[in-house]
């Protein structure tokens, strides 16, 4: 089970991520934020300030634009007024003196006006009178070269009896100067002759001039005033500077024969960054934002690194508590659990939030309520039993599959940072492997214990089997002169019959004896380590040797015996194993003993029944079975079953079943138990070699022939 986050403070959770770690710094995030925020602020001051320049050139060309209106208006209305002014000079003095002082007087009133002709019916100039301004028109090209657009702008004026205005042209003055000028023509209806011809009267304007007085009730050093023809040429221009080409306004002023093109344009450049107070303010608030803002994040970087170099301390503490294999657990003063780290979880195997419970599921039920007394003491005592907690203790905790194991406690009061008592900090200690060791060596103990009375065993079995050889051969010796004496008699008396009759008693005697010599030589060999002399030895040979010692024991305890042979072994030869002969016997006649024995005490006697079962596995081993009907072997005896000294019999030394297994296991076989068939009684199985055949092909399994039931 993967241990679960540790239950931490509150202080410490809120400087911890999700998965109960200290969150690493995310230095790109912090950028990326300030970054934007300072972008927006940026962007934000730039159109402020782009709106507000915006603002002051949209009101520079409103301004030019209303200049431009205002000058057109006022510019039809001079030259308007000069017509108005021509047609009053032509009704007052229409000819003669008269008309040479009026004319005079206009010229003196009006600076733009600077020729007055007086043409006859033929357009040819009658009188002409120039204005006193210098420099006068005319004088460096005469009038007649450049009559033309007057005669055309006449002859229009007599076709519709109207004032008309001539084109521009251009008259060229001394020092390679020149001016615009237009000719006014207003025709002299009372001077018609009879014949329907009529006079005129030609006004010669120079443009400029008419500019000057539009410009003269504006401010001269802001606006450049001209006119342009259609594709851009300048024609004449007033004004005391140039305009700078950035806020310009064009009107037409419409007259009479004549559309004049008026340009206006102001000497203002675009705004500068600080065109008014306004901007100035903004810009101002925009600079003091900036500055609280770099203030802010230099605050915010000197809490970043403070919360970095608090993050790696904790980072830094919950590693190393991390790393101990030591449980650690914090509790408050009621109690409850307020910390735990990941060793202590995968020592109880609960989850962190699991530990919340109370009481605390790692309590085992049947010392929950001594526990619970126990934490009632500790608590009521405070700070008293400090000395003695931090001792240690030793206790039993469960974990969560149910599993009881020792744990070894150490507790010492939890102090905050104030040094007021808030709980209670515990280092816990798994035991339990400690406590496994010293069951282990106990175990060792004993079998050096073990070992030492199997040495004694030896010492005695090897003084044994010195001391029974003479006696067991003065045994065979007897009965072998015995039956040669019945032999020598039985030939010589003709009443043979009664010594006949212990002949065969004598001859079982001399073979028991023989086999008591071989066993207790076997014995011998086999405590000193001997070789053992290992033979091909028929499987039947075997059992016919053992057998009426187990039939023997079986009729003292009425069982019933049953042997269950293959009728053949591999390739229809008789069944044979390759062993010890004297130990297999052994091995064979102590395993049917205790089967018997076995069934003694509980098993009815219609049930006893041990049966001997012998089967080929493959064609290198045979298996021996032995099965009693028995009560079965006990569940906390079947690991020390083949332990030496262990018995369930109080009679027995528990030598036996270990003695057996030592044999089997030095002819390489294995001796193991399981239970019988059904679930009744016991079953001792092992194996021996089989002897090597050179026998080709599969390995066969005789058929077993039928049961045969003994008494």
């Amino acid at each position: 089970m993967s241990p679960a986050p540790p239950i931490l403070p509150a202080v410490e959770r809120s400087a911890l991520g999700e998965d109960g770690l200290p969150p690493r710094p995310r230095r790109w995030r912090r950028v990326l934020l300030w970054s934007a925020l300072v972008l927006l602020l940026g962007v934000a001051q730039t159109l402020l300030v782009a709106l507000t320049l915006q603002y002051e050139s949209a009101r520079a060309q409103d301004d030019a634009e209303s200049v431009a209106v205002e000058a057109a208006a006022e510019l039809r209305r001079e030259l308007l007024q000069a017509v108005q002014r021509l047609q009053a000079l032509s009704l007052d003095a229409p000819h003669g003196p008269a008309w040479q002082t009026a004319a005079a007087e206009l010229l003196k009133q009006r600076s733009d006006l600077r020729r007055i002709e007086r043409r006859n019916a033929q357009l040819a100039p009658v009188q002409a009178l120039d204005s006193p301004y210098a420099p006068r028109p005319f004088v460096h090209m005469p009038r007649s070269a450049l009559s033309l657009e007057a005669e055309i702008a006449c002859a229009a004026a007599a076709r519709t009896g109207t004032p008309i205005f001539s084109r521009s042209y251009f008259v060229p003055l001394p020092g390679g100067l020149g001016q615009e000028m237009v000719d006014l023509c207003v025709p002299l209806v009372a001077a018609a002759r009879a014949d329907g011809a009529a006079e005129h009267l030609v006004g010669t304007i120079a443009l400029g001039q008419v500019l000057d007085a539009a410009v003269a009730a504006r401010p001269r050093g802001r606006y450049e005033m001209s006119f342009v023809e259609g594709d851009g040429t300048r024609l004449a221009r007033a004004g005391a500077s140039r305009g700078a080409g950035i806020y310009t306004a064009e009107r037409v002023v419409d007259l009479p024969g004549l559309v004049l093109q008026l340009r206006v344009d102001s000497a203002a450049g675009r705004p500068s960054l600080i065109p008014n107070l306004a901007v100035a303010l903004v810009l101002g608030l925009s600079i003091a934002l900036f500055a609280v803002v770099l203030l802010l994040a230099r605050d915010v970087r000197r809490r970043a690194v403070a919360e970095r170099a608090l993050a790696e301390s904790l980072a830094f503490r919950k590693a190393m508590e991390d790393s101990l294999i030591t449980g650690l657990r914090a509790r408050d003063l009621r109690g409850a659990i307020t910390y735990v780290n990941p060793a202590f979880c995968t020592m109880v195997g609960f989850h962190a939030d699991e530990l919340r419970a109370e009481p605390p599921p790692y309590w085992p039920p049947e010392l929950a309520a001594e526990y619970q007394r126990r934490q009632v003491d500790r608590l009521a005592g405070q700070g008293q039993n400090v000395r003695l907690a931090r001792e240690g203790f030793e206790s039993t905790f469960m974990r969560k599959n149910g599993e009881r194991f020792a744990v070894m406690i150490y507790e010492a009061p939890l102090v905050d940072g104030v040094g007021r008592h808030t709980g209670w900090m515990s280092a816990v200690l798994d035991v339990s492997a400690q406590r496994r060791i010293e069951d282990l060596s106990r175990q060792q103990q004993e079998r050096l214990q073990a070992t030492a009375r199997l040495a004694t065993v030896g010492e005695m079995a090897s003084l044994l089997s010195h001391e029974l050889n003479q006696p067991l051969a003065a045994i065979a010796s007897y009965a072998s002169g015995s039956i040669n004496l019945i032999d020598d008699r039985a030939g010589s008396s003709p009443e043979g019959g009664l010594p006949e009759t212990l002949r065969e008693p004598l001859k079982r005697i001399a073979e028991q004896a023989e086999r008591a010599g071989r066993v207790i030589q076997s014995v011998h060999d086999f405590v000193r380590r001997r070789e053992q002399t290992h033979e091909t030895l028929p499987v039947q040979a075997l059992i016919d040797s053992v057998w009426p010692l187990v039939r023997l024991q079986a009729r003292k305890s009425g069982a019933r015996l049953v042997l269950d042979l293959p009728a053949a072994g591999v390739g229809g030869v008789p069944l044979q194993v390759r062993g010890d002969r004297t130990m297999l016997e052994q091995v064979l006649l102590n395993l049917s003993r205790n089967g018997i024995q076995a069934m003694e005490s509980d098993t009815p006697v219609a049930d006893r029944m041990l049966t001997l079962r012998v089967r080929p596995v493959q064609d290198k081993w045979v298996a021996f079975s032995v099965i009693d009907a028995g009560p079965g072997v006990a569940p906390e005896a079947a690991g020390k079953l083949f332990t030496p000294f262990f018995t369930t019999r109080a009679e027995g030394m528990g030598l036996g079943l270990s003695l057996c297994r030592t044999v089997i296991e030095q002819h390489g076989g294995a001796l193991d138990h399981a239970a019988g068939p059904g679930g009744r009684g016991t079953e001792f199985r092992f194996t021996v070699p089989a002897p090597k055949r050179a026998t080709l092909g599969a390995p066969q399994t005789a058929a077993p022939a039928a049961r045969a039931d003994l008494p």
